[in-house]
C-alpha cells in the first residue's frame, strides 16, 4: 500500500505546478485565505440552511457543507490531516490552471443558489464565489503598461500601411 502511494506522490510532484502563471506570492496567499474563509462561510451557512423542514433548503445546505469540505481540501489540506488523500488532492488542484479553478469554484458556489435562492445561500456562497473570481482575475494576467501597448499599436498600424501600399502598387 505504501509503495503505490509513494509512486503516485512522486508522479504528482514531478509535474510542474500551474501556479507559476505570474501570480505573486501575496496574491496566491490571498486566494488561499479567501478559499478558507469561503469554506468557513459555506459550512456555517450550510448548517443554518439544514435547520428547516423545507427539502430544497436542506439540499442546498448539504451541498454547501460539501463545498466547504472541498474548498478546505483544495486550499488548506493541513486542515484535513485525518484524511489520507488530502495532500494528493491538494497537489493535483495546485497543478490546475487558474481559470480551471475559477470555473470550478464559481460553479460550486452557484449550484446551492440555484437549488434554493435564499439570503443564507447567497451570503454563504459569496466568499466561495469571490475565491473563484480571484482565480479568474489571476488567469487574465497582469495589466500591460501604456508604452508596450502603444508599441504594439504602432506595429499594427505600420503593418496595415504596408499592406495598403502593396495593394495600391499592385493595382497600378
Amino acid at each position: 500500500m505504501s509503495g503505490s502511494g509513494g509512486a503516485s506522490a512522486a508522479a504528482v510532484s514531478s509535474a510542474p505546478p500551474a501556479q507559476d502563471e505570474g501570480m505573486t506570492w501575496w496574491y496566491r496567499w490571498l486566494c488561499r485565505l479567501s478559499g478558507v474563509l469561503g469554506a468557513v462561510s459555506c459550512a456555517i451557512s450550510g448548517l443554518f440552511n439544514c435547520v428547516t423542514i423545507h427539502p430544497l433548503n436542506i439540499a442546498a445546505g448539504v451541498w454547501m457543507i460539501m463545498n466547504a469540505f472541498i474548498l478546505l481540501l483544495c486550499e488548506a489540506p493541513f486542515c484535513c490531516q485525518f484524511i489520507e488523500f488530502a495532500n494528493t488532492v491538494a497537489e493535483k488542484v495546485d497543478r490546475l490552471r487558474s481559470w480551471q479553478k475559477a470555473v470550478f469554484y464559481c460553479g460550486m458556489a452557484i449550484i446551492p443558489i440555484v437549488i434554493s435562492l435564499t439570503l443564507t445561500t447567497l451570503l454563504g456562497n459569496a466568499i466561495a464565489f469571490a475565491t473563484g473570481v480571484l482565480y479568474g482575475l489571476s488567469a487574465l494576467g497582469k495589466k500591460g503598461d501604456a508604452i508596450s501597448y502603444a508599441r504594439i499599436q504602432q506595429q499594427k498600424q505600420q503593418a496595415d500601411e504596408e499592406k495598403l501600399t502593396d495593394t495600391l502598387e499592385g493595382e497600378l
